[in-house]
């Protein structure tokens, strides 16, 4: 991705819009990227890129067509899905690199029986009259994943539309780039190479809640938020930064998990950042956390004594390991620097 928003001007977040029975005039005719796009990882930036060039090249709207709440979730409720990037977060990202808007289709049991047929007739024809659609290689649609490339490039001739697909990104060994590839990583807490298949530091986007002021007696206040039970990351300590909604940065240490020293089992899931060489007032406020390294695991110590001379360790580490870092595309300058 050679840039953000090359001719398309500055977004900070796309549009983002769930009701598809009155679209605006805008954004009707457009190109539209159609797909999940959880993570918008590089080999999603593909698909993506593709289309926003073919908007340029036609003097369309660019739009994302996805989907609420993730398929997996709908089919299986019992194993809710670790969202790499829930819809805001998606929406920002999308915005950055130059979508004027996502539809946010909302994907239930009675959408998920309709045909492919009815899909591309009244969503992508009816309510978006798309003049071009962009996918990848293996999307499938409608009731029983019926609706492949080669009904959605034939519907496309008899209905006016243009069709493009997008073939599998690799990335340097040749591998697949795929969301549940960055799940696994993200579990292993392997946020490194996570960043190198995302393209960007993964980020985490949550309101700062209170806590039990624990860290404030320790000289160490926390910036709490209580992230779901799905999440999928690591427990442990990694390194991070911390920005702020007004666009400030702060480098951090952060712990997420169960504070195995201070609570007891089935305690709330949290991701408890101190920031360093500020004292900041944030309790209501929606900061992002992107993640920059994993330094241990969660370990339970005898005493909070011990506790702090590791957490004395944890913030020189992660003093150490961030005054190296630099950006890894235009896209992690503009969420984590």
């Amino acid at each position: 991705m050679a840039g953000l928003k090359g001719e398309r001007g500055e977004r900070a977040v796309a549009q983002r819009l769930s009701e598809l029975s009155a679209v605006p005039a805008a954004l009707r005719g457009g190109v539209v990227a159609i797909g999940n796009f959880d993570g918008v990882h590089r080999g999603h930036q593909a698909v993506l890129m593709d289309a926003l060039a073919r908007a340029d090249q036609l003097g369309a709207a660019a739009s994302v067509l996805t989907f609420e709440p993730h398929p997996r979730t709908v089919f299986r409720p019992e194993r809710p899905v670790f969202r790499l990037t829930p819809a805001p977060m998606k929406a920002k990202l999308l915005g950055l690199i130059g979508f004027d808007a996502v539809f946010e289709h909302a994907f239930t049991p009675e959408f998920a029986a309709h045909s492919a047929e009815t899909f591309v007739a009244d969503i992508l024809v009816r309510r978006l009259g798309v003049c071009h659609v962009v996918t990848g290689f293996d999307f499938h649609f409608g009731k029983g994943r019926e609706g492949g490339p080669a009904f959605l490039m034939a519907a496309g001739k008899r209905l006016g539309f243009g069709v493009s697909l997008v073939d599998a990104f690799r990335d340097e060994r040749a591998e697949v780039i795929s969301s549940s590839r960055i799940r696994d990583l993200l579990a292993k807490g392997d946020v490194a190479e996570a960043a190198a298949l995302l393209g960007y530091r993964q980020s985490i986007v949550s309101e700062i809640i209170h806590g039990k002021k624990l860290g404030r007696t320790l000289g160490y206040p926390t910036a709490n938020m209580a992230l779901p039970p799905e999440t999928g990351l690591k427990p442990g300590i990694y390194a991070v930064r911390l920005r702020r909604a007004d666009g400030t940065l702060h480098d951090g240490v952060a712990s997420f998990g169960r504070r195995p020293t201070v609570d007891t089992e089935g305690a709330p899931l949290l991701l408890e950042t101190f920031v360093f060489d500020a004292s900041l007032d944030l309790y209501g406020e929606t900061c992002t956390v992107s993640l920059f390294g994993y330094l241990r695991p969660e370990l339970k110590f005898d005493g909070l004594d011990a506790l702090v001379v590791q957490m004395r360790q944890d913030e020189a580490e992660a003093r150490a390991l961030l005054s190296g870092v630099t950006p890894k595309s235009p896209l992690d300058a503009a969420i984590a620097f």
